[in-house]
């Protein structure tokens, strides 16, 4: 997998989680990623533990650092463009055109480069300007409303807007290099962290607007209202239950002794007496006991692990994603990333003009 997107060159010139993660992504598909950074580095290498999400962002990528602001700097990265197949940035709308790269410059300078503009909440309308994280686009685009429980919507972990916007970026730029093939010509993608999210909401919204269906919190199926899927705290932890189908629920009943709450599971949401009585069940017993009575039942249970347990796990490890950092493009498995790894730009740039 890693020589999908072998000879591809992409330009990274985004910070902290979405820009870098799509393409970190294309790294992983085995593009050369060279990762623009202003003088003393990306911001997110601040974000502690000392530089280890930097890190993760940013494996395998060739990082460059540029002063856009000095006519030096921006006359490496026009070279740089040049060159380029493709450009992943996440300024707020405008910044590129401030620096000189605005959309007729960029075409001028690569009619062939395909540019995608991630940004919160996109390149127009009236919060273009606004500025955001994972937490605000999540707020407006629906993500939050039905996540968390009865009395509150939680913050999710990992940002999911951040990565769903990420990953969304890495595939409009995969469709639009194979796009090239035909056209040969670039495209500009405006890529957006809300709308990302909003795309999302549509099963929640058509639900939501039919009579009678809720979709509150702790109110409905997937978010906390069936007994039979739901997260249950244990003696020394908390474990899951997923049982949606009739016969994983069946199974799941007869293991626990308790056969007479199999009839029980069309009752209405949110299935509040069930699940106490769920709750109740798993309380006493630690995970490890609750993982040995139903761990070989076919009942769709598992154990939640802590970051520290993760490396032990027999299925993680198999599939190698229990090293320091996996490399994981959408669930494919893949290699393991080397570091970032620093260049300086005019080497880069004598490599990539004799086409190394």
């Amino acid at each position: 997998m890693a020589s999908f997107l072998a000879g591809f060159r992409v330009l990274d010139l985004s910070q902290y989680i979405p820009g870098p993660y799509a393409a970190l992504l294309l790294a992983d598909l085995g593009a050369s990623v060279v990762k623009i950074e202003p003088p003393g580095g990306d911001p997110m290498k601040t974000l502690g533990p000392g530089d280890a999400l930097w890190r993760a962002m940013n494996g395998g990528k060739t990082i460059v650092e540029l002063d856009l602001k000095t006519d030096a700097g921006a006359a490496t990265l026009a070279r740089l463009i040049g060159r380029a197949d493709a450009m992943i940035e996440s300024y707020r709308p405008g910044t590129l055109e401030r620096l000189g790269f605005g959309r007729a410059e960029l075409d001028r300078l690569n009619p062939r480069l395909v540019h995608v503009a991630l940004s919160g909440y996109g390149q127009t309308g009236p919060w273009r300007l606004r500025s955001g994280h994972d937490i605000n686009y999540m707020a407006t685009a629906g993500g939050l409303w039905a996540s968390g429980t009865a009395a509150s919507p939680q913050i999710a972990h990992p940002p999911t807007a951040d990565y769903a916007a990420g990953q969304f970026a890495a595939f409009a730029c995969v469709s639009a290099l194979l796009g090239r093939r035909a056209t040969g010509k670039g495209a500009y993608i405006d890529a957006s962290l809300a709308d990302t999210v909003a795309a999302w909401q549509a099963p929640l919204l058509v639900q939501h607007n039919a009579p009678g269906f809720g979709q509150e919190r702790e109110a409905a199926l997937l978010n906390g209202g069936a007994a039979y899927y739901r997260i249950y705290a244990c003696a020394d932890g908390h474990v899951t239950l997923g049982a949606i189908e009739p016969k994983f629920w069946a199974n799941f009943c007869r293991a626990v002794d308790r056969p007479d709450w199999i009839v029980r599971q069309n009752e209405p949401f949110p299935q509040t007496a069930l699940t106490a009585e769920l709750a109740a069940l798993f309380a006493p017993q630690p995970r490890a006991a609750w993982e040995a009575r139903l761990g070989a039942v076919d009942c769709c249970f598992a154990v939640v692990l802590e970051p520290a347990e993760m490396a032990g796990h027999p299925q993680l490890a198999a599939r190698g994603l229990s090293g320091r950092f996996p490399a994981l493009v959408d669930g494919i498995h893949a290699s393991a990333r080397p570091d970032p790894a620093p260049a300086d730009a005019e080497t880069l740039l004598a490599a990539w003009e004799t086409g190394q």
